[in-house]
């Protein structure tokens, strides 16, 4: 928004909001909207920012609600995949890691569904495994091929796209299980010879220790071209809903 040449107001922690004072969604989504052109929304609770829209008196963009979606970091996803792979039809995208808690990747999975000839591998350990939602209520009705698998070494080279993701802490209740599972998946030198060698590997960031510093060279390596269009994309994004452009 500041590039864009407005303004910004805001919080990052809603006890600075009347919230604490028993001030509900709907009631603090009707006063700032009456402040705002936009308000972008993010919060650990699913379904929130959908709440939020039938309040607010200006648009309302879902930067993330708790583990279902992440609709802008979508929209950069797919900005990337078709800049650096000239399209969004015919890949086979492998999302790796936490596929349970990981919104990036429901909502890429959601959205490439949209484009023909797409097919996905879903590479994770057994506790983080895609939603049954997302295969029962959004893959098999669109027909979307897709694997589900345990090893990253056995399907690497099948690849376009490889969408790595941390292993979340935040979203475990038991230390010990967040423990066993943090270096389930990490990707190295090692691996990435056995990659295709136009595969792009993706990461919504940030990333802790599942992919190794060593890959930052490698010129598969996407995730930082990735965060300057996400920079494009959430401004286009702030410009549609403001006018600023048809």
């Amino acid at each position: 928004m500041l590039r864009l040449g407005g303004s910004v107001e805001g919080f990052s922690d809603a006890d600075n909001t009347s919230t604490v004072k028993g001030e509900t969604l709907a009631d603090t989504i009707r006063v700032v909207s009456s402040y705002a052109d936009v308000i972008a929304m993010r919060t650990p609770k699913e379904g929130a920012a959908l709440l939020a829209s039938k309040y607010s008196a200006c648009p309302i963009i879902n930067a993330g609600d708790g583990g279902h979606y992440h609709p802008t970091q979508t929209l950069t996803d797919l900005v990337t995949i078709r800049q650096l792979l000239g399209g969004l039809e015919n890949h086979t995208v492998g999302f790796c890691g936490d596929l349970k808690f990981g919104r990036t990747v429901h909502s890429l999975a959601e959205a490439l569904r949209h484009f023909k000839g797409n097919k996905y591998i879903f590479i994770s350990p057994k506790e983080l495994s895609v939603p049954d939602y997302l295969i029962t209520n959004v893959l098999e009705p669109a027909g979307v091929q897709y694997e589900i698998v345990e090893s990253l070494d056995a399907v690497i080279d099948q690849l376009d796209v490889l969408y790595m993701t941390r292993v979340q802490k935040e979203r475990f209740f038991n230390e010990q299980d967040y423990i066993r599972l943090k270096d389930s998946y990490i990707l190295d030198s090692e691996k990435m010879k056995l990659a295709r060698k136009n595969m792009i590997v993706l990461h919504p960031l940030p990333r802790v220790n599942e992919i190794t510093p060593e890959v930052d060279d490698d010129p598969r390596a996407a995730y930082f071209k990735q965060v300057k269009y996400g920079m494009y994309a959430r401004m286009a994004l702030i410009a549609k809903l403001t006018g600023a452009i048809d």
